[in-house]
């Protein structure tokens, strides 16, 4: 495998959580990490499967961590849901269990709530998660709602732990139904076409970070990107050995990114 040299590279898509913060923390390295983005005038994208934030609450919340980040860099498993929805059946409706990031995303497409006869049920991560909102959409889907998830990933890493994703909150509803999901985010090639898409970036020119094999390490590989995997969030060195296939580099963070590329590392 060649020797993956960042200043030559002109794209960096990364994931959020375990990459730049877990919880409300930031993570060590991450503002060294977009201050070398800035000076070396490097395109960029955050790119997330956590479905229950807007880009300006992602851009908010990057700013109470002490980073400016402009709203434009945040693209989201949400937005990717509602493009998808959007591209195959313009104004239709939807049953949502989710958070404010999934609601504005389907709305802004045009998309209407409809929890009696929807064309879809639409899955993220949310507080609103119950046995009566997931007893609702088992019953609308069994009507002939058609079943999606926001993204696959079945835990996310938090500050003192993880918490069940959206891949974990939908399979009751996959179990009871006998139906299966389509997953709009990571690794859904859709949603990395979209992402190099906003970085006016082929793939060959860009970098996929992120701290999981199933999602971000396999959408880098098979989009044609190089992949750094990064072991500050869910990934570790004896789960890395699981996969059949391999990232680019293995990095304990972004930080390292720019110690390698100063050649410090």
């Amino acid at each position: 495998m060649r020797e993956l040299n960042f200043n030559e590279k002109k794209g960096f898509i990364c994931d959020m959580d375990g990459v730049i913060y877990h919880g409300n923390k930031i993570l060590p390295g991450v503002a060294e990490f977009i201050k070398w983005l800035h000076e070396e005038k490097k395109e960029y994208l955050f790119l997330t499967n956590n479905s229950g934030y807007t880009p300006r609450e992602l851009q908010q919340k990057l700013k109470r961590m002490g980073l400016e980040v402009d709203e434009s860099h945040f693209y989201t498993s949400a937005l990717a849901t509602a493009a998808f929805l959007k591209e195959q059946a313009p104004g239709c409706s939807v049953y949502v269990i989710g958070e404010a990031g999934l609601y504005n995303a389907l709305y802004d497409a045009g998309i209407t709530m409809n929890d009696v006869n929807p064309d879809y049920v639409v899955v993220g991560e949310g507080k609103s998660y119950s046995l009566d909102t997931i007893t609702k959409a088992t019953n609308l889907v069994l009507k002939g709602a058609k079943l999606i998830g926001a993204n696959s990933d079945v835990s996310g890493p938090i500050e003192n732990g993880i918490m069940p994703a959206c891949g974990a909150l939908v399979a009751p509803i996959e179990i009871a139904t006998g139906k299966k999901a389509y997953f709009c985010g990571k690794p859904n090639p859709l949603m990395m076409r979209t992402g190099l898409r906003l970085l006016n970036c082929h793939s060959a020119e860009a970098v996929m970070v992120g701290d999981r094999m199933d999602t971000d390490i396999i959408s880098g590989l098979e989009s044609g990107m190089s992949t750094v995997l990064v072991l500050s969030g869910v990934s570790t060195t004896e789960t890395l050995n699981t996969y059949g296939y391999r990232p680019g580099i293995v990095l304990n963070g972004v930080g390292d990114i720019v110690k390698k590329a100063k050649g410090i590392i």
